[in-house]
């Protein structure tokens, strides 16, 4: 199997100088539209897919982002590894606005979203235990390494659903008592669903201010994250262009194990299955079904 790396994020993620055959495509889901159609192209011999998560322009919420039709899509244009990319608010002193983070851990306090392919008809459970991929993440880290970004390895990612920050209580409650570091709107349950689909996915967090605890910041204030995304951009485009020196061309088995997610996971007996549920699952699903 080739790599193919599908990269998920903003308008200046995707503008990455030497990509070739660039293309915009759409791809048709039974999941309903992806958030755009997708540039495709070629980076260094590595085939890259781009969806730009809130659409150009950004024209969806955290809340209305598809995120399962854009999953499906980046699997059905062959995707095997995806970069997530995101603006995030810091719960740490030393995760400083301009710092990015490499994700490891999540806790997903989204609740109007859609957040499994599965269903009735056809029930699956897969692990997120590890609900990202470390063997991509070893990649991530490296290539910003390589660009010069302060980067932290590690980190948890509260998931909020939005779209307004949040109150100084439940800043403090997320960082003092539940240990987080890092807090987006974003990342659930796009992260569960790479799994389901059975993607390696890692989490880029790209650091835009100190969300609502810090008593020398107050609250967020939207133009100077956006300030701070601006400069972020560009980090973010110099990392993901290095990408390609990190992932062979060639795909191995995953170490982690995020390529067979679905080996033991699906629970209804195959007599039982819903046919239509089976039909719209075969992209993500269609190895195990």
């Amino acid at each position: 199997m080739q790599t193919k790396i599908g990269v998920i994020g903003g308008s200046g993620v995707y503008e990455i100088a030497g990509l070739e055959g660039a293309a915009w495509e759409r791809v048709v889901t039974p999941w309903g539209d992806p958030s755009d159609e997708i540039l495709t192209g070629t980076l260094r011999g590595i085939p890259m897919a781009f969806l730009p998560r809130h659409g150009r322009g950004h024209v969806h919420s955290p809340s209305t982002v598809p995120y399962r039709a854009n999953i499906d899509a980046l699997k059905r244009l062959g995707v095997t590894d995806v970069i997530s990319v995101s603006a995030c608010g810091s719960f740490r002193e030393e995760m400083a606005p301009g710092d990015f983070v490499i994700v490891d851990q999540f806790i997903d306090r989204t609740f109007a979203r859609e957040k499994s392919f599965f269903g009735t008809g056809c029930v699956a459970h897969v692990s997120l235990a590890h609900p990202v991929c470390a063997r991509l993440g070893d990649a991530a880290e490296q290539a910003a390494r390589a660009q010069g970004i302060n980067v932290h390895r590690g980190g948890t990612y509260l998931a909020m659903e939005g779209p307004q920050f949040s109150s100084v209580a439940e800043s403090k409650l997320y960082r003092e008592t539940w240990g987080c570091d890092v807090i987006g709107m974003t990342n659930m349950p796009e992260a569960k669903l790479a799994r389901e689909a059975e993607l390696c996915y890692a989490s880029i967090a790209m650091i835009t201010d100190y969300d609502s605890w810090h008593p020398e910041h107050g609250a967020v204030d939207i133009s100077t994250i956006i300030a701070t995304l601006t400069g972020n951009a560009d980090h973010a485009r110099g990392l993901v262009g290095r990408l390609p020196d990190y992932l062979s061309g060639e795909r191995a088995p995953c170490r982690c194990g995020c390529d067979r997610a679905l080996e033991f996971a699906v629970m209804t007996a195959p007599g039982k299955r819903d046919a239509a549920l089976v039909e719209k699952l075969g992209a993500v699903a269609g190895r195990v079904l």
